[in-house]
């Protein structure tokens, strides 16, 4: 929180819920850090833009997803990724519209994001599960690593309705598009670039989306994390996508993750 605070961001974003093991804030297995988690928003003067994630796989329970949903409605988040991995459609529909409708009755939005690697990998398929789903608080997020390396068209952007963009994931990536899955994942989590020091067209992208929605920097990179101090890198992540940001019309980046 410090750090985002201190490079001028207005939110953060928190992963509750594991993608790999140890990288979630364990504010669901330690109690205590609800409170403190609370009083240090407070203190920095930070919002939760978002809190992450929500895997909908073949033997998801929506109703496990619950106790997540309570701790990121008291920290104040507005919005839940989520991201689905079932090849049974029918299946996958029927559980992100049970997960909408439990994140509505917490006042939050749940977005889906696309993933070069899986079989949901494009702004499309995502806007189909949301319109399948039928629910009002179901959003396409666009990260726009995964959307570049995906290789969707600025088209799609257009087919999905602005209101069904709440917020979007900026990072920048060098050089084509890996040919390996290990690749795609390893620059997904280890090696994204700020905006500007890679190959991705990201005003492109940026202005085909809404101006008003919250921009969220997302850009781990660990070699950088070696050799350079954590407000450095986050100072310089802003910089950089306020330039982006610039180039487009816009003014405030307002998200840093905090995990």
């Amino acid at each position: 929180m410090r750090i985002a605070a201190s490079a001028g961001y207005d939110c953060v974003g928190l992963r509750l819920l594991e993608v790999t093991p140890g990288d979630a804030w364990p504010i669901l297995r330690e109690p205590t850090l609800l409170r403190e988690t609370k009083t240090s928003l407070a203190d920095h003067g930070l919002e939760v833009l978002d809190v992450e994630l929500v895997r909908l796989l073949p033997e998801t329970a929506v109703e496990s997803f619950e106790a997540m949903l309570e701790v990121a409605a008291e920290l104040g988040a507005r919005h839940v990724l989520a991201q689905g991995h079932d090849p049974n459609w029918a299946r996958l529909v029927d559980n992100f519209s049970a997960f909408c409708g439990l994140a509505e009755t917490y006042g939050m939005t749940a977005d889906v994001e696309f993933l070069t690697w899986t079989g949901m990998k494009s702004a499309s398929q995502a806007w189909s599960l949301i319109r399948d789903a039928g629910h009002a608080n179901a959003g396409v997020m666009i990260d726009t690593l995964h959307f570049s390396r995906s290789e969707c068209s600025l088209a799609e952007l257009d087919e999905i309705p602005a209101e069904r963009f709440h917020f979007v994931q900026v990072s920048d990536a060098a050089g084509p598009v890996p040919e390996t899955t290990e690749r795609l994942i390893f620059t997904a989590r280890e090696d994204r670039l700020n905006p500007g020091d890679g190959d991705l067209d990201l005003a492109a992208i940026l202005s085909r989306l809404p101006e008003n929605i919250p921009v969220s920097v997302e850009i781990p990179n660990s070699s950088l994390a070696k050799v350079m101090p954590a407000i450095e890198r986050v100072r310089a992540a802003r910089v950089a996508t306020l330039d982006l940001l610039s180039e487009v019309g816009r003014e405030r980046v307002s998200h840093s993750p905090a995990r």
